[in-house]
């Protein structure tokens, strides 16, 4: 009974792990980046087309429009998709994420890793500048948020529990990401 019961709350924590339903204007900073020298050519074409400088702002009703319902849930309304059914978690193409909404370039395949949570999992962005990490506080708990730098969507969270280099999961939707694979 004692076992039944501890999993039946492990998974409960592991569901929530990357919902939410309210966050603070707080930020929090990251120092982790993918830690590629030199860049590939790809990436670095990447970066170099999706200038941060380009603030995407749009109305909801915008939004609405730009957007399938599912994604407009997540990257809007701060949704969570759901665990292990969703195009990106078993991905192992390589290649680079972008913010669904506006296509700024912030994962690589680089740092992804199989976290077993059943949601993508990255140990780093691809630059720290092109998320936004801000706190929380939402179900009880105070974690941290990552939004789209460019556009503020909500992506997914980060929690300290990664792998080496940076000790960092980046535990994102997969309805905030657009792949695209390494020409």
């Amino acid at each position: 009974m004692n076992a039944i019961y501890f999993f039946t709350l492990l998974a409960s924590f592991s569901l929530l792990s990357c919902s939410q339903q309210e966050k603070s204007t707080e930020l929090s900073y990251t120092t982790a980046t993918a830690g590629q020298d030199p860049l590939p050519d790809y990436v670095r074409k990447a970066l170099n087309s999706e200038p941060l400088t380009d603030t995407v702002v749009h109305t909801e009703a915008e939004w609405r429009r730009l957007l399938t319902k599912e994604e407009y849930h997540v990257l809007r309304e701060d949704g969570t998709e759901p665990a292990f059914r969703n195009e990106y978690n078993k991905n192992k193409a390589e290649g680079i994420y972008y913010c669904a909404a506006c296509h700024n370039p912030m994962f690589t395949s680089y740092t992804k890793f199989e976290s077993g949570t059943g949601w993508p999992s990255f140990y780093a962005p691809i630059a720290k500048e092109r998320v936004k990490e801000v706190k929380d506080r939402s179900l009880g708990m105070v974690r941290t948020e990552v939004e789209c730098a460019r556009c503020g969507s909500h992506i997914g969270h980060v929690f300290r529990d990664g792998p080496k280099p940076t000790g960092l999961r980046y535990c994102l939707n997969s309805l905030a990401l657009d792949f695209e694979k390494k020409p």
